[in-house]
């Protein structure tokens, strides 16, 4: 998996002072997208065990709230086996941080089984998430004094609170 950035002080994509991680690769290609250059699967650099540790030590410092993985779309099958295995790393060092994840894909249709992106590691994937923020983005239903989405259709989702 390669990935565009990681946002050390970032406070647009969840509550708080976040990390966030933007991996590369999407196939929705939303018109109006704000990170349209992470569509392509090879834009960034691949991620390491060392980009693993840097994230690990960027989430140390009390003041950062959580971790939250965008993109491009996390929810790639090609992505989610990396995805996956960073948020647990991350759930085991910091147990008390929350993690957020974007995503194009919809919770209940194609996060399940049988769903266009359900893998092997999805579920596992979720186990880790807090929010989801799902839904494609669209211009037409784009507005700016939503908390944490781009366009009115995205839903703010506490899988945490799910039973």
């Amino acid at each position: 998996m390669n990935y565009g950035t990681i946002k050390k002080y970032d406070i647009a994509d969840g509550p708080g002072v976040r990390v966030s991680l933007f991996v590369s690769g999407c196939r929705h290609h939303c018109k109006g997208c704000f990170n349209a250059e992470t569509w392509d699967f090879a834009y960034g650099q691949p991620f390491t065990l060392a980009t693993e540790d840097e994230i690990l030590e960027a989430l140390a410092p009390d003041y950062i709230q959580g971790f939250t993985a965008l993109g491009g779309e996390p929810f790639e099958p090609e992505n989610q086996p990396v995805v996956a295995a960073l948020m647990k790393k991350i759930r085991e060092h910091y147990p008390n941080k929350d993690i957020w994840c974007y995503t194009g894909y919809l919770y209940d249709v194609d996060l399940v089984p049988g769903g266009r992106v359900f893998t092997d590691v999805t579920r596992e994937m979720l186990s880790y998430i807090d929010v989801l923020v799902d839904g494609e983005f669209i211009e037409a239903e784009k507005d700016i004094s939503l908390q944490f989405r781009g366009s009115k259709n995205q839903r703010i989702i506490h899988i945490s609170e799910k039973p």
